[in-house]
């Protein structure tokens, strides 16, 4: 049993983490309208869940440092001397296919999930014979 404990405890780790990454993606997306909002950025670390077991966790790798885009929009009330309006660098197409790789992912842990519990049902079908 502790194999499927250990087993379950990695995928745990690994749904945590894409669920995290599809929140920060989910808040890029909501933002990519907001003036001067800098996109952020997620990567992933190795964490020791135990002897031998070696899971993943979400680390909030900070902000998008590229430059924001300037608009010139001389009647906002964020616009500057000039007239100009600090942008989003949020592109909704590179949040698109992240938020679709984080989602497969998601589901590739699901998979694990499951047949990890259906391995462990088939061996206490076994031994109940």
């Amino acid at each position: 049993m502790s194999d499927l404990k250990s087993a379950l405890s990695v995928v745990a780790t690994g749904l945590t983490a894409q669920a995290g990454r599809l929140n920060l993606i989910a808040q890029n997306i909501a933002n990519a309208e907001t003036p001067g909002y800098r996109r952020k950025l997620t990567a992933f670390e190795a964490t020791t869940l135990g002897p031998g077991e070696t899971g993943v966790r979400l680390v909030r790798a900070g902000l998008d440092r590229r430059e924001l885009p300037r608009e010139f929009r001389p009647g906002h009330p964020m616009a500057d001397d000039a007239g100009y309006v600090l942008g989003s660098n949020v592109s909704l197409t590179i949040e698109m296919a992240d938020a679709r790789e984080a989602q497969r992912s998601y589901e590739a842990n699901l998979r694990s999930f499951d047949n990890a519990r259906q391995m462990t049902r088939s061996l206490l079908d076994l031994l109940r014979r």
